[in-house]
């Protein structure tokens, strides 16, 4: 369990508390799937360490990226499902080895009135998402398919802190819900540019992208 001078910072002692009784601490591992689109949350994680992508998936099989959660942060689409009592719309994934605390769907309502810093957490998180969420349906709607790729890979190598990324033609081509074919062609466009790299499942991202 984290320690209390990890969330004195977020919540009240109180809360500290709560989340000590309540709270379950997992490791998860690259690739792991957190939570499916259509299970039912039983639990809703905040991410202590480590990365998660959140997408929804698509009929045909593809992927629409939505956004990722960074240690100190959590879902708001998992925050919505446990209010609600809906089965999942997102696909949760760990991006890289990850430590969750995870804690029940029941206390979210209960918290919500009774810790003015729970209140306020949940808002901001939903707050954040949402703008996020209008960011993503901009670039889909807007902007063209080049100019979607290069934020994809910056946003990416943000959230990691590293201009190598570990991503293969086809994960991106999932992300973004378009063809494989589609990317490498792009991507070595850029790659003639000087503007990356590309290895065999890494691209080196340069300053001039």
């Amino acid at each position: 369990m984290p320690t209390k001078e990890y969330f004195q910072n977020i919540f009240e002692p109180e809360l500290i508390e709560a989340i000590e009784k309540q709270g379950n601490v997992i490791s998860v591992k690259t690739d792991d799937v957190v939570l499916e689109a259509g299970q039912t949350v039983r639990a809703f994680p905040f991410v202590i360490s480590g990365l998660l992508k959140i997408s929804r998936p698509e009929a045909d099989g593809k992927e629409l990226l939505l956004y990722y959660i960074n240690p100190g942060e959590s879902c708001a689409m998992s925050f919505t499902c446990c209010m609600q009592q809906f089965p999942s719309e997102i696909r949760a994934v760990a991006e890289e080895d990850s430590e969750l605390l995870l804690l029940p769907v029941g206390v979210m309502d209960e918290w919500l009135v009774k810790f003015p810093t729970w209140k306020s957490f949940v808002m901001r998180t939903i707050r954040s998402r949402f703008q996020e969420l209008l960011q993503t349906l901009d670039q889909v709607t807007f902007q063209k398919l080049d100019d979607r790729l290069i934020h994809y890979l910056k946003e990416k190598s943000k959230v990691t802190g590293s201009p190598l990324l570990n991503l293969s033609h086809e994960q991106i081509a999932t992300d973004l819900a378009t063809s494989r074919v589609v990317i490498s062609r792009l991507l070595k466009a850029m790659e003639n540019k000087k503007q990356l790299l590309l290895y065999r499942n890494q691209i080196r991202l340069m300053k001039d992208l």
